[in-house]
């Protein structure tokens, strides 16, 4: 499946949901799902700066793409990585690098979180375009 028919797909799953509970439970059983990093690689260097909670992402490039996984100490928060680890996982860094963010506008996940909580997914967004430029230019 390409990273454009994983956002679809995740559109259309919020679209399912009647009203913001729904989406919030939604969002807490992704992270409930989310495998999560070992205390060994919660480091400051995978620590996502500008989240109200902790979250780390951590990335590995392997067969020509990028394999995110990721952990939380907050319930919101690791769903809501775990939304983004389930998308842009398994693809090339060139993939990533094209992709856009638009999901999360069409999902309205950003006008149902605080200030705060947005401004910590967009940190999450970055970081995941940063890795991509990083492991980009290993090659």
């Amino acid at each position: 499946m390409t990273l454009k028919e994983k956002q679809q797909e995740i559109v259309e799953e919020f679209a399912f949901l009647d009203d913001w509970e729904q989406k919030y439970e939604y969002i807490i059983d992704l992270g409930k799902e989310l495998k999560g990093l070992s205390e060994s690689s919660k480091t400051d260097d995978n620590l996502i700066k500008g989240c109200q909670s902790k979250v780390w992402i951590d990335a590995e490039y392997r067969d020509g793409k990028l394999f995110f996984n990721a952990d939380s100490d907050g319930i919101l928060p690791k769903g809501i990585v775990s939304l983004l680890v389930s998308i842009y996982s398994g693809h090339t860094t060139q993939e990533i690098l094209d992709s856009d963010f638009k999901f999360i506008e069409d999902i309205g996940l950003q006008e149902f979180l605080s200030p705060s909580r947005a401004n910590g997914l967009m940190a999450m967004t970055k970081q995941i375009k940063f890795y991509a430029v990083a492991f980009q230019l290993k090659k």
